[in-house]
């Protein structure tokens, strides 16, 4: 693009290679971005709540991806358009920063755009509907803040994390077992939680999958899980009071950097190669004995003749173990990962309780569980499933059950869910709205009508009339003053989302309006879009 002026000194602009580009500006610019974007979040408005639909999606090379996770839909499919990535980018950023809530936060977004797309038909400026949302979006921050709950928890009473974590894998495909995925997902983030400096390391809880079994079966291990077995079949498959050498060094006989070679040219030469190579295994096995250790885990492999040497020495080892598991289990195991054998001292080794391998099914599978270790702060949980798209859905619906339980960890404020906090906030902004005298109100009152789309979305998701419900359940809000009363999605009976024990937490959806707010906002300042056309 070039600026000129011609002989009136009059500016105009030269765009490069104009006839190879499309060009929308103004009023058609902001309507081609908004129905991207409202495009986008159509296709997750059906995924919202607990009776929300799955979406399966298949990968260039053929695997199928069967979710409701909204970040994991964006992430896999393959959006072109600019602003349809903006929609992708924003679910990620929730999912980053809370873990939860990543299908609301566009479902917002998108009714967000639809009103502001009312409001430019009718002449209002785009920066003008932008501010009102930014003032509305505050608002709505601030009434969360007055109608959430703060609960009490302890280590020894759980049971409301337990509630809340409920609630986030009710919307999930493992919802019948959502008791007991929930607190195996708050047990496990309590074992590692920092209860003082109110903070949790998540990757100190590892997520372990193994097709079979039934989701039932599904358990936490206090200790590490390891997808492997011992490298030789005739090794002990049970230790107790394990001393664990952590090794990054490979079993064998050192390798010169140079460019080498050796010339043997007859038989004693070989044998004197051949007796000082076993003399390094025997060095290393002696090395590792000498210093007490009774269980060797390497992240490299090791030849069978060093493996038939471990065996014949009573050493049980492990081989081919990855990095990221190696460091859980020197966390777990208080041991310290050793470079090179001349480093490997008693202060060193790991100390684990229990050491099994245990086998699955009627399959030769195996795998190494280090239990009872001397910091118990690392954990796994290891699922259960029917099959592979089950575990990684069960896998995504935990990391959610995490995050939630992690969040309430760090700031223990609720508001309640099932749509009630954000009727809550849609009553509290439209009667603010009388307050500005400006253009400004006619934003604001459409922000409410846009808050008012996700329990519209979570009715309708639920075989219920979706106009019929919301303003029902919002009437009896304003009649009895009580921010609690939600869509009943599971037919219980009751709209008081308290009784129904539906929780979500403060921080989540605060993060919520605020993403979406900003995303449309700009959205809405994009007057002309510059694109290459396509051959």
């Amino acid at each position: 693009m070039a600026l000129a002026f011609d002989e009136y000194g009059r500016p105009f602009i030269i765009l490069r290679e104009q006839e190879s580009k499309s060009r929308l500006r103004g009023i058609d610019a902001q309507k081609a971005n908004i129905s991207a974007g409202v495009a986008v979040s159509r296709i997750l408005r059906t995924s919202l709540g607990p009776k929300g639909m799955d979406k399966m999606l298949q990968s260039p090379d053929g695997d199928i991806t069967i979710t409701n996770d909204g970040a994991t839909i964006l992430e896999q499919m393959d959006v072109d358009n600019q602003i349809g990535k903006l929609m992708v980018e924003l679910s990620r950023s929730q999912d980053y920063e809370i873990g939860d809530g990543t299908t609301g936060v566009v479902v917002l977004a998108g009714a967000l755009l639809e009103q502001a797309e009312k409001l430019l038909e009718r002449g209002i400026h785009p920066i003008r509907v932008a501010e009102g949302f930014e003032i509305s979006s505050k608002m709505a921050v601030d009434h969360l803040e007055k109608i959430s709950h703060k609960f009490d928890f302890s280590a020894t009473n759980i049971e409301p994390l337990v509630q809340t974590c409920m609630t986030t894998l009710s919307s999930k495909i493992v919802n019948r077992c959502k008791r007991s995925l929930a607190e195996i997902a708050v047990k496990g983030v309590m074992a590692v939680a920092d209860l003082e400096r109110k903070d949790v390391n998540l990757d100190l809880i590892k997520v372990e999958g193994k097709v079979g079994g039934k989701l039932e079966d599904t358990e936490l291990v206090y200790g590490i899980i390891v997808d492997k077995d011992m490298s030789h079949p005739q090794m002990p498959k049970q230790i107790e009071d394990a001393k664990i050498a952590i090794l990054t060094c490979p079993f064998e006989p050192p390798k010169p950097k140079t460019k080498h070679k050796v010339d043997i040219d007859t038989v004693e030469k070989f044998q004197t190669l051949r007796k000082q190579e076993q003399q390094y295994f025997d060095d290393m096995v002696q090395q590792c004995k000498d210093v007490g250790a009774t269980l060797v885990i390497c992240q490299w492999g090791f030849d069978d003749e060093a493996n038939h040497l471990l065996m014949h020495r009573n050493l049980p080892a492990v081989r081919w173990v990855g990095g990221v598991e190696l460091e859980l289990i020197a966390i777990a195991t208080g041991g310290r990962i050793v470079p090179r054998f001349q480093e490997l001292t008693t202060e060193k080794l790991g100390k684990a309780g229990l050491v099994r391998e245990k086998a699955f099914g009627t399959t030769k599978d195996r795998m190494l569980y280090i239990e009872h270790c001397a910091n118990s702060k690392a954990v796994t949980i290891f699922i259960r499933g029917g099959n592979k798209m089950m575990i990684e859905e069960t896998k995504r619906s935990i990391h959610d059950a995490l995050c939630v339980a992690r969040n309430l960890i760090r700031n223990n404020s609720i508001v309640y869910g099932g749509g009630a906090a954000e009727i809550s906030c849609s009553i509290a902004v439209e009667a603010a709205a009388d307050k500005y005298p400006g253009v400004e109100q006619y934003a604001i009152r459409a922000f409410a009508d846009a808050l008012d789309s996700v329990p519209m979305a979570l009715a309708e998701n639920s075989g219920l009339q979706p106009i019929e419900t919301v303003s029902a359940v919002k009437a009896q809000q304003i009649k009895e003053n009580n921010h609690c009363c939600g869509i009943d999605c599971n037919d219980t009976g009751t709209n008081d989302m308290r009784e129904q024990n539906v929780f979500e937490t403060l921080i989540g959806k605060q993060q919520q309006i605020l993403l979406a707010t900003q995303v449309v906002k700009m959205i809405l300042k994009i007057d002309d879009v510059i694109s290459p056309t396509e051959y």
